[in-house]
């Protein structure tokens, strides 16, 4: 059961302070590793990890989540898990590739008209966005 979905302006604010906070930083080390802005393995490795793995730890929290307030959970209650965060990361980026971007496109417009606020990712995954605490 959905409760207290977040909108559109708090997950799109969470995701422009993640980029910040820890995009940024490796991006600058990267460039200081490799002498190039075209990126590393290692740093897109790290980035990737956080998005994955820090939900998993950090109860849906990443660093721009719990600056604005939300985080994931899933929808049937459980805990979250690897599996979720797998699906709701990495297949959901192959969908968004796939399609050329549509599928993003479509996610953001599911995220401000649904009333759940769930996107195609959340749909994928089995989770939503919400602004309760743990």
């Amino acid at each position: 059961m959905v409760s207290n979905p977040a909108g559109f302006w708090r997950r799109l604010a969470a995701n422009l302070l993640d980029g910040l906070i820890v995009g940024v930083p490796l991006a600058i080390i990267s460039y200081f590793i490799t002498g190039s802005m075209e990126g590393d393995p290692i740093t897109s490795l790290i980035n990737l990890a956080y998005f994955l793995l820090v939900p998993i730890y950090w109860s849906g929290y990443t660093i721009g989540k719990r600056i604005m307030g939300v985080r994931i959970v899933k929808v049937n209650g459980e805990k979250l898990g690897f599996g979720a965060m797998f699906l709701r990361t990495i297949v959901a980026s192959l969908v968004y590739v796939v399609t050329l971007g549509i599928a993003l496109i479509v996610s953001a417009i599911m995220v401000g008209v649904r009333r759940d606020k769930r996107a195609i990712h959340d749909f994928i995954a089995g989770t939503y966005v919400t602004t309760e605490r743990p």
